[in-house]
């Protein structure tokens, strides 16, 4: 998948950045590069939820559904964000992005009532 995106509201920590377009990484089945149209420098590595983690299953609310006009969960993409470090690499399954798949708008939700890590590795 290689798309523009359209955060309806920026993306935690990179405000006022809205458009941002999304591009395959060569070699790397389900990761993606994530980069800010409006500066190349920004760049969010993510990858995608139903390629890398199978068992994960966040629920939004029906206000977040609403604020992408997601008719159908089938019409919706769960991207997660990667945190590289020497040490691990991480995702934080608590703040996914979620794409309205024949829109191309996106959210990154903060998940309320769910048990998921900021920080859980990737295996």
């Amino acid at each position: 998948m290689s798309a523009p995106l359209t955060f309806v509201t920026p993306p935690l920590g990179f405000s006022p950045l809205i458009d941002f377009s999304l591009n395959e990484v060569d070699g790397a089945d389900g990761l993606y590069s994530l980069t800010a149209n409006q500066d190349a420098d920004v760049r969010i590595f993510v990858i995608d939820a139903a390629v890398h983690l199978a068992d994960y299953l966040p629920v939004i609310s029906d206000e977040q559904r609403d604020s992408l006009a997601l008719a159908s969960a089938d019409d919706a993409s769960v991207l997660v964000v990667v945190n590289p470090t020497s040490d691990v690499t991480t995702v934080n399954l608590l703040a996914p992005i979620v794409v309205n798949t024949l829109t191309g708008n996106a959210q990154q939700f903060i998940l309320e009532n769910q048990d998921w890590s900021i920080q859980e590795p990737l295996a």
